[in-house]
């Protein structure tokens, strides 16, 4: 074979996990018989329909995933826990290989789960690392679709909203557009999403509490600054009432330079008002009872005229 030929070959397949298609092959000149050659030499592979495998080319997840779209072919997109794993969603799952095309070629199929749809617009695609795939928010309505773990499609929506790859009321109003017959799961993502803001799983649980309590829904993830400077950003605001709380994962912050961060952060909340509260991970889930007392004190403004110590207030 002409070596310009094959060094054009070497770098289409090279930009595809070292993958190039029929078509492709002949884009770039190849004919039946120097294809026939190349694969006798053992440097080509037929690994799906139509795809070919340049020899060496190191085995992936990401070569997997981009044969599955080559021999797929155009309108085909990553999607569900394939997606979840692109759009790196805590509790994905680490090797799914999971893609969606249009109804009319649902009869398409490889080594690989492959869904059909006749409803995938353009506001449910997106590409990027030359992928492909489903939206992080039509992710998540085909992983409640697909009937996932509640602790993951938890995990899936605090992720989403955490790198602001989506937010409650972008999934509320596009599950609203996809809801229908056949659309399992809708039910349970309007649970989730009363619960959603935050960005752990912690967090979820805390607001859970308060919605539980018929306590006012905080604000989640709110910066707070002093001129241009930021001061922090608190896991969630009670704006009426003045009150931050935080709530702490197991490990929390144990060395003492974490310790005096927190300090200064909370003096700094202080002098702009703000009274300032910390829940535990033990607290929050093993005594949800003290929480909500406790939260509900601090959320009730006092009605006695009398201070602490029993004299009036002027």
């Amino acid at each position: 074979m002409d070596h310009r030929l094959l060094t054009q070959l070497t770098l289409r397949a090279a930009n595809q996990y070292g993958l190039i298609t029929l078509d492709q092959l002949r884009t770039l000149g190849v004919t039946r018989r120097q294809l026939a050659d190349l694969v006798a030499a053992g440097w080509l592979h037929l690994l799906a329909p139509r795809v070919y495998g340049v020899a060496g080319a190191p085995a992936s997840l990401e070569r997997r995933t981009q044969l599955g779209l080559l021999h797929l072919g155009d309108g085909a997109v990553v999607s569900y826990e394939a997606a979840a794993r692109l759009h790196r969603f805590d509790r994905h799952l680490a090797d799914a290989v999971e893609f969606t095309v249009p109804r009319s070629r649902r009869h398409m199929r490889g080594a690989f789960q492959v869904h059909s749809t006749t409803d995938l617009p353009a506001i449910d695609r997106v590409r990027v690392a030359g992928f492909p795939r489903t939206s992080a928010t039509r992710t998540i309505i085909d992983l409640a679709r697909a009937r996932i773990p509640s602790v993951r499609l938890e995990a899936a929506i605090d992720s989403a909203v955490r790198t602001g790859a989506s937010s409650p009321l972008v999934l509320t109003r596009r599950l609203d557009d996809l809801r229908g017959p056949g659309r399992w799961g809708a039910r349970r993502l309007d649970q989730l999403l009363l619960e959603s803001g935050g960005h752990t799983l912690l967090e979820r649980r805390f607001l859970a509490l308060m919605r539980r309590a018929g306590l006012p829904a905080p604000t989640p993830q709110v910066v707070h600054g002093q001129g241009a400077r930021t001061v922090a950003r608190v896991d969630f605001l009670f704006e009426s009432d003045g009150v931050v709380v935080e709530v702490s994962g197991r490990k929390g912050h144990a060395s003492d330079a974490d310790r005096a961060r927190d300090a200064q952060r909370r003096n700094e909340l202080q002098d702009l008002g703000r009274r300032v509260y910390e829940y535990t991970f033990a607290q929050v889930t093993g005594d949800p009872e003290f929480v909500i007392r406790t939260m509900r004190d601090r959320l009730t403004p006092p009605t006695s005229p009398f201070r602490a110590d029993g004299r009036a207030e002027r």
